[in-house]
């Protein structure tokens, strides 16, 4: 922002850092969803394309956080779970709770026609957000269980009311005036008794809710999994390497076929002029001896690969290459950062409609609250 006179405002301004070590549990709800549904005519008790849409939106916002393991939804309603560890906009509290309400609603209306064709908005939805803290995994626990618990009891008692409307030709107001007082078992004796109706087999979406969370992609859907037929890129520096080598055997042979023909040549010059295998060293021949100044012709010198070297295959040493630099030690920070990144497990997000308060949930999926897990 730009300095100015008036730039003291800020000043009022007050940080809203949420505590760390905490769990944070993101709930929004919808605003005023009872008109919203009776003017886009939903169907009752339930509209699975509401509740899809719900699930929708809920999964575009846990594509876009990562920190987000878990979600929750009923109606018109999501709980979303964030890490305990998350540093999500510094942990404030302003910034995270409008950020997500806002993703939530704009995914909402966006993916609104794929699910109501034919059915245009007739004024924008609105959700309201807050966020909550836990400090420890059994709040977490407990909280989610109250979710569905919440989540059962409503939809009994709408399901119920429902048939005795829809059903039972009875107005709201006697529906509501017939289900004052009653408990669960009493509304599963009229929902039997007087509709036919199970309610133990009703879909369980409605029963129980939506369950979003992260698990580990299995190594033969992760991208990049070596499935034995090279790649494209792989092909390619094959294909590069091999034409490559050709060339160097290529070269390697010709430069071996010169050299030995300049040997041999030489060799075949010196015997012509002495001829005498015997020697232990060759002499030069007339000609070559005159021409090498302090050397007297006869004169015996040094062996002939000595005196002319000839470039041969066998003697060319290539000079190693030299040494790297060695790398800087890293500071620890950055090698925990690498470390942690190295870590990293692809992950995706499944949809359940399962229980969450018994323990079977969280004792076959333990990484949901645990910080060590690199998902």
């Amino acid at each position: 922002m730009a300095n100015s006179k008036y730039a003291y405002v800020r000043d009022f301004e007050l940080p809203d850092p949420l505590l760390p070590g905490t769990f944070m549990l993101f709930r929004l709800d919808g605003h005023s969803f009872h008109r919203f549904s009776d003017v886009h005519e939903f169907k009752k008790p339930n509209d699975i394309r509401a509740l899809q849409l719900m699930d929708h939106a809920a999964k575009d916002v846990m594509n876009e956080y990562p920190d987000i393991v878990l979600a929750f939804g009923e109606s018109d309603e999501f709980s979303f779970l964030l890490r305990k560890s998350t540093s999500l906009y510094n942990r404030r509290q302003s910034k995270i709770v409008s950020t997500l309400t806002s993703l939530f609603t704009s995914s909402y209306v966006f993916h609104w026609q794929e699910y109501f064709p034919g059915y245009p908005l007739q004024y924008p939805p609105s959700f309201d957000g807050r966020i909550v803290l836990y400090p420890t995994g059994k709040q977490i626990r407990d909280y989610f269980a109250w979710r569905q618990a919440d989540t059962h009891i409503n939809n009994l008692y709408n399901t119920t009311f429902w048939a005795l409307v829809q059903d039972g030709g009875q107005s709201t107001t006697e529906a509501h005036a017939t289900l004052r007082g009653t408990f669960s078992k009493d509304k599963n004796e009229i929902l039997y008794s007087r509709f036919g109706i199970n309610y133990n087999r009703i879909d369980a979406r409605f029963r129980k809710g939506s369950v979003l969370f992260r698990t580990e992609i299995p190594s033969e859907e992760a991208v990049g999994v070596d499935d034995g037929r090279p790649s494209v890129i792989t092909t390619s520096l094959r294909a590069a390497a091999a034409a490559i080598s050709g060339e160097e055997r290529t070269s390697s042979g010709r430069m071996a076929n010169e050299s030995t023909e300049s040997t041999s040549d030489i060799i075949a010059k010196s015997a012509e002029k002495e001829p005498s295998s015997t020697q232990e060293h060759s002499t030069l021949p007339s000609e070559t001896s005159t021409a090498i100044p302090g050397i007297a012709q006869g004169q015996d010198v040094v062996h002939l690969e000595t005196a002319l070297p000839v470039a041969s295959t066998t003697d060319i040493v290539t000079p190693a290459p030299p040494e790297p630099p060695k790398p800087k030690p890293k500071p620890k920070d950055s090698v925990k950062k690498s470390k942690q990144k190295q870590k990293q497990i692809p992950t995706k997000i499944e949809i359940v409609h399962c229980d969450i308060i018994q323990d079977d949930f969280w004792n076959e999926r333990p990484w949901i609250l645990d910080e060590n897990w690199a998902g």
